[in-house]
């Protein structure tokens, strides 16, 4: 009797969504118009390869710039002058495979775009579930070897917010500059609070008591690694904000607050 009480072998998975009362599809809608956005945005800016530095400022998005289309702001000429297209192409794809595999990013689009689930209590929108086991999906344990790759991009904008600190006249500091160190500073809490970069310094230790630097720096990555969701967020619209700002001014629309 009591087994009987408890099971539905024939409840219609639309019941199931029509427990849901509250607005659970805000979420997952704020999701696919933040990123489709970010998306389309970030394939302008490097297709229209204009107005993408100004002084002593880069785009995060040309950064590093690995051919001499970037003129003086060309940090390693590696392709020289040969390279057909905009030079965003040649440092995009590192930073979007290291996000598209994210076990946030993850968590996001498999909830919003593919509504697997769509959000908690609410039916998944596939008869069946096969995980990461499979191509596509199996690409996702890149997500390590693309933390690495991402970790030269971080260290290259470091580079550019030194830059930007360096002007014609000697030192100064403008609006951009500050600009850049926020979005960098949010980048580098991103990248390194990453579950690749917790593995890696603190992986295959069976006693923490004998590696206590890696211990040291487990628990640091620890700390910031529960606040990964929020610089996912924070420095997808930091980085997008840094290339806008950089834009305006090169553009002439705005111009640029100098402090010193």
């Amino acid at each position: 009797m009591a087994a009987s009480a408890v099971s539905s072998p024939s409840r219609p998975r639309a019941a199931f969504t029509a427990l849901r009362r509250d607005a659970w599809w805000v979420e997952p809608l704020f999701v696919v118009v933040v990123l489709t956005a970010f998306g389309i945005y970030s394939l302008w800016v490097a297709i229209t390869e204009t107005n993408y530095a100004w002084g002593p400022y880069i785009s995060p998005f040309y950064s590093p710039c690995l051919a001499v289309r970037c003129g003086e702001h060309t940090t390693i000429p590696l392709f020289g002058s040969w390279w057909p297209v905009s030079a965003a192409f040649l440092v995009l794809w590192s930073p979007l495979i290291f996000r598209l595999t994210c076990y946030y990013y993850r968590k996001a689009y498999y909830r919003s775009f593919f509504w697997s689930p769509p959000a908690c209590a609410v039916p998944d929108a596939r008869s069946s579930y096969s995980g990461e086991t499979g191509f596509p999906l199996i690409l996702q344990n890149l997500h390590r070897y693309a933390f690495y790759l991402s970790l030269p991009v971080v260290f290259f904008l470091w580079v550019d917010v030194i830059r930007a600190f360096i002007w014609p006249n000697g030192f100064g500091m403008g609006l951009g500059t500050l600009v850049l160190l926020v979005a960098t500073s949010l980048l580098t809490l991103y990248t390194f609070s990453c579950h690749s970069c917790r593995h890696l310094v603190g992986g295959h230790v069976d006693v923490f008591s004998r590696s206590l630097i890696r211990y040291r720096l487990w628990r640091w990555v620890s700390v910031i690694n529960h606040r990964h969701a929020l610089y996912a967020w924070l420095s997808l619209f930091g980085v997008a904000l840094a290339d806008l700002y950089v834009r305006l001014v090169a553009s002439g629309v705005i111009r640029d607050v100098r402090f010193i």
